[in-house]
């Protein structure tokens, strides 16, 4: 039996030897997974790092720019209302002028826009009952000046206007209200107004 054991005890121990190294190779070979994985997750995890800070900084650049648009329309919104107040306080200066240069400006309007010196002035109705017959003498001298014939006369309506004149000869008018001139003047004059308010 000795010689059994012998074997069985040399078989065993070779088994044992190679589960050894089997067992050795499979912990090199897990290392070896378990290092690839860890490179792998942190390359990964780096990865995944950049792009999120990549996203975050586009982002934020996003937020930023819409809100840089975002205050340049609140400003130009601002200026076209404060542009708007202008024109208003002009027309509130032209109706509280002094009753002569109101007269004369109402005047020259009707006289220049006089097409041939026979229409009818029509006014607001406070106008017309407090200078109605001074605005169409001094209109009528304009348009005698401009060589049309002064024969402009007050009409028998009044307008629900601010203030300004609207001539009318049958169906044609010329609309010179205030309203009607700072719209006009508009176009031309908004750069000015700005430039005066925002420098």
């Amino acid at each position: 039996m000795n010689g059994i054991n012998k074997i069985t005890d040399r078989i065993a121990a070779e088994a044992e030897a190679e589960a050894s190294a089997l067992l050795e190779e499979a912990e090199r070979n897990a290392a070896a997974v378990r290092a690839d994985f860890a490179a792998r997750a942190k390359e990964l995890g780096e990865t995944l790092l950049r792009q999120g800070a990549e996203e975050i900084e586009q982002k934020v650049q996003r937020a930023d720019r819409a809100s840089r648009l975002e205050a340049k329309k609140d400003i130009l919104a601002l200026k076209q209302e404060l542009v708007s107040q202008a024109y208003k306080r002009a027309m509130e200066k032209i109706l509280g002028m002094p009753e002569a240069d109101y007269v004369d400006f109402l005047a020259r309007e009707a006289g220049n826009a006089a097409l041939t010196g026979r229409e009818e002035i029509i006014l607001s109705p406070a106008d017309r009952e407090r200078l109605g017959e001074k605005v169409v003498a001094a209109a009528n001298a304009l348009a005698a000046k401009r060589g049309l014939p002064g024969e402009l006369k007050l009409s028998d309506k009044a307008r629900p206007i601010a203030g300004g004149v609207v001539l009318r000869q049958g169906d044609i008018e010329v609309n010179c209200t205030l309203d009607s001139l700072l719209e006009l003047s508009r176009g031309s004059l908004d750069a000015e107004v700005a430039r005066i308010l925002f420098q």
